[in-house]
């Protein structure tokens, strides 16, 4: 074992930083990653078990217990739960003879996981790295039975989706679902026309056009493009780094993987010209582990740009502009899309958020000034310098210019991708989809917002109705508060524990929430929540935190009577809350008697 493991640490220079690699490899040749595996890592890698323990035990993809030779992840998210993944789940259990998190003797480990950014086809899996998507019972049962005979989870690609999902080195039934292309992202591009635009002009140019064409991030928080360069380049310091997110955490969205599979030139293209701009040599793509079956492609596509000279050494011909960029691979971590996080992970270490100040523009990877921008914001970047920023701002609303990519999913007739201008109304989109009876609209994923039918005149904007990109439609039958309850499910799993607001706020949301649920609420709960989500929001220590707990504040204001209807006051004194028979099982257990 500590033979093998030397040599994977080798594989990676001995570097710590990069010993999330290292654990991934690890877990993919040994199943998982043992203590006695921590131990030859820590060793080789100059550093204590304790800092690998606490790597392994951070993210969700890794594991110290050893998994089958195939591994079963049925996605949880709300839109497959609505979707049948409960049913999907019954199946595969009876189907392999095991419950959830078991190993069957036959080498099948099942488990759940969050999102996994195939809501426009669900219910969805991952097995292994290979995407299974539109699950039935009748689908569990067969894939048990062929990977039984053969445990090659590839072989269950029997029909390749559209585009790039059938390149040699992708070979997905995934489908793109891109439902309406727009004129900055979901369109061809000529690899090294936007480079051809920007390297003539000087960096703060270059800087100067982006700002002009009022770039803001597409990541959600929205903040302005060439403000987070400026400041990146001006911090005194002999190396920056540019990194692009492509950790598409937030359950509802899947525009990223569309950008991934079939426009990385663009991507790529943007976090070159972002390297030139703030003076970088070194870029990094962070890929989330959901789309590790992307990453090979990925790979073929940097390398044929560096044979293009889009990459490497004086990119373009340019003297004294050495680029490149290398794929970090995520291990499952839903925080890991808030920037400083995302940093920390590509460091190494737990996906933990580092306190600000300082900001990543002035010490970020490895304490170097780093700017962090998201893959829609470097395929915009790439079209400003192609066509100009009065081009681009032509698009969009008053205070938020271009396009935004927006994943559709839930109650709708076409799910998919849709490229609008900002400015768009939810009524507008709902035609679009196929949803014009929605009871109600998410907007921006869990950490977004609830909107109700009488607000679906508001615009998608940075002014109004902010999102990352994900529009979850509810239909009339649904329950809301059930979704709310799930999306409070999702935080509590999701967050780090690192404050307590979150860590433990979190969890009495979730709780208050089933008490209400079960009927055992009374009015007062409600001014219960309403506080409780306001100090979580307000005393949190990152973004999670700070947004966890809009699902409860913005059904609570938006969608009251839905609370309203499912409490009463307490008759003749007694709390609702409280069952006589459930409060002394423990005790009569302990002592025997009923």
């Amino acid at each position: 074992m500590a033979g093998k493991i030397e040599k994977i640490c080798k594989r990676f220079g001995d570097d710590r930083t990069r010993m999330l690699d290292v654990v991934l490899a690890v877990q993919k040749e040994c199943g998982g990653v043992s203590g006695e595996s921590m131990q030859a890592i820590a060793q080789a890698l100059d550093t204590h078990r304790v800092e690998v323990e606490s790597v392994v035990s951070f993210y969700a993809f890794l594991s110290e217990k050893p998994n089958g030779q195939v591994m079963i992840r049925l996605c949880d998210d709300i839109i497959d739960r609505l979707q049948g993944a409960d049913l999907v789940a019954a199946a595969f259990e009876r189907e392999l003879g095991i419950r959830m998190g078991q190993t069957s003797a036959d080498g099948i480990t099942l488990s759940r996981t969050a999102c996994i950014g195939m809501s426009d086809q669900a219910p969805a899996a991952l097995i292994n790295d290979v995407v299974v998507t539109r699950l039935s019972r009748d689908k569990a049962r067969d894939i048990v039975g062929h990977l039984r005979k053969n445990p090659n989870p590839q072989d269950l690609v029997n029909v390749l989706g559209d585009g790039n999902n059938a390149h040699d080195l992708v070979r997905s039934m995934v489908r793109n679902n891109i439902r309406l292309s727009g004129p900055v992202v979901l369109t061809a591009m000529e690899p090294g026309a936007a480079l051809a635009g920007a390297l003539p002009l000087s960096p703060a140019e270059v800087i100067r056009n982006v700002k002009t064409a009022r770039l803001r991030g597409r990541g959600g928080a929205g903040f302005p493009t060439g403000m987070k360069w400026e400041y990146t380049r001006n911090a005194d310091a002999e190396k920056r780094y540019i990194i692009c997110n492509a950790d598409e955490g937030e359950p509802g969205t899947f525009k990223d993987r569309v950008i991934l599979t079939e426009y990385p030139d663009a991507m790529f293209e943007g976090m070159t010209i972002g390297g030139y701009a703030i003076g970088a040599s070194e870029g990094i793509l962070y890929l989330r582990a959901e789309y590790a079956y992307l990453k090979e492609f990925l790979e073929s596509v940097l390398a044929s740009r560096r044979e293009q000279g889009l990459l490497g050494k004086s990119v373009c011909n340019k003297e004294g502009f050495d680029f490149d960029i290398k794929i970090q691979m995520g291990a499952g971590a839903y925080i890991c899309g808030e920037e400083t996080a995302l940093i920390s992970s590509c460091e190494g270490t737990r996906g933990d958020p580092k306190n600000r100040p300082p900001f990543p523009a002035q010490s970020g990877y490895l304490g170097y000034p780093t700017s962090v921008n998201n893959v829609e914001t470097f395929c915009c970047v790439a079209r400003i310098l192609e066509h100009g920023p009065g081009w681009f701002s032509h698009y969009g609303s008053e205070g938020s210019s271009g396009t935004k990519l927006l994943s559709v999913a839930g109650d709708c007739l076409r799910p998919g991708v849709y490229e609008v201008p900002f400015g768009t109304a939810v009524n507008e989109i709902l035609k679009l989809v196929g949803a014009e009876n929605a009871k109600g609209v998410q907007v921006g994923g869990p950490s977004g917002q609830m909107v109700p039918p009488s607000e679906y005149g508001r615009i998608i904007c940075y002014e109004d109705l902010a999102t990352g990109g994900s529009v979850m439609v509810f239909g009339p039958e649904r329950d809301l508060l059930e979704i709310t309850h799930a999306f409070m499910e999702f935080f509590v799993e999701e967050s780090c524990g690192y404050c307590t607001p979150c860590r433990v706020g979190n969890v009495l949301l979730e709780q208050g929430l089933e008490k209400i649920i079960s009927g055992k609420g009374e009015p007062e709960d409600l001014a219960y929540l309403r506080d409780l989500g306001n100090t979580v929001k307000a005393t949190s220590r990152c973004g999670l935190g700070q947004t966890s707990p809009n699902p409860v504040l913005t059904t609570l204001e938006k969608f009251r009577a839905e609370y309203e209807d499912r409490v009463e006051p307490r008759k003749e004194g007694k709390d609702p809350g409280f069952d006589l028979t459930e409060a002394v099982t423990e005790a009569a257990q302990i002592t025997g008697r009923e």
